[in-house]
């Protein structure tokens, strides 16, 4: 690999949101992290955290070039996100890899915008469901750990595009101690979307239906965070601590499960029936689902 030429194809993402958007309190108005350049004109691959609601968005280079950008797509789904370099990089585009063929023990690079960067392997490739009603079927996670891992690039052995970097979590080790890792969304979900990201800043079907429920996974039982101000859960009354243990007639069996259950309910806007255990009493209750985009600001170029 050539690791300069690499590291190149890597920018720092500064993006700037209102305070009064939706993610703001959740996500900050300040967000920092990384991009890779995947096309020639310009084209930048993040994750979509850093840009969603952005009103404006800089990039900057390994060389110190700093460039203005237009957040033009956040895919929910996958969480990719999409900015358009508004001026000259001058940096190669990076090549995209086959993360069907990467392989746990691969060696791989975590790099960042900054020119910092991680020698790591791929210790796992799983199933990974998201408190924020996200789930991949196949996530990649490496070790050590990038600690700014926000867009990092994942490169293998021919410098080629693995994917982009997500999140900084623990893994059980077989010895009981706990090892940093980072969850890398593989690049080989970009592949089918892309076109429809750059012309439509979205993809093409129906979005999925959300809750604005933040839930987490405790043996086995579905446990809700917090719900969101103004959210579908929150008007129809859900409440911290509440395990949901059934949608409509089917019971609940974790997290991904959970999840899927309610994306096969209907598209967004249908009403979706759940059992809760509250306080050692069951209930039922109807929310309303929602399309998450529609919460959300929408890219204004600059």
């Amino acid at each position: 690999m050539n690791l300069d030429r690499t590291l190149r194809s890597v920018v720092a993402v500064h993006a700037s949101i209102p305070e009064d958007a939706f993610t703001a309190a959740t996500l900050g108005t300040r967000r920092e992290g990384s991009g890779v350049v995947i096309r020639g004109n310009g084209l930048v691959l993040t994750i979509g955290y850093l840009i969603t609601e952005a009103d404006e968005v800089w990039l900057t280079t390994n060389s110190g070039r700093v460039v203005p950008g237009h957040a033009l797509a956040y895919d929910q789904e996958t969480g990719f996100g999409l900015v358009q370099a508004l001026g000259p990089l001058d940096v190669p585009a990076l090549e995209f890899g086959d993360t069907n063929k990467a392989e746990i023990g691969d060696e791989v690079v975590v790099a960042d915008g900054i020119g910092q960067f991680v020698e790591a392997k791929i210790v796992a490739k799983q199933e990974f469901a998201g408190y924020w009603e996200y789930l991949l079927d196949e996530a990649i996670f490496t070790a050590p750990a990038h600690p700014s891992w926000g867009g990092a690039a994942l490169v293998d052995e021919d410098g080629k595009l693995l994917g982009i970097g997500s999140l900084h979590l623990q893994m059980a080790t077989q010895n009981g101690d706990s090892a940093d890792i980072n969850m890398i969304v593989p690049i080989n979900l970009l592949m089918p979307i892309l076109d429809d990201l750059i012309k439509r800043g979205h993809v093409n079907k129906p979005p999925r239906p959300w809750l604005g429920a933040f839930s987490a996974e405790s043996n086995g039982e579905v446990v809700v965070m917090s719900v969101t101000e103004g959210g579908p859960a929150a008007k129809a009354g859900l409440r911290r601590g509440d395990v949901i243990s059934e949608i409509r007639d089917g019971e609940v069996d974790g997290l991904a499960d959970f999840y899927r259950k309610i994306w096969q309910s209907g598209p967004a806007g249908s009403e979706i029936p759940m059992r809760v255990l509250r306080d050692g009493r069951e209930a039922w209750i109807r929310i309303k689902s929602a399309d998450r985009g529609s919460f959300l600001r929408k890219p204004q170029l600059q």
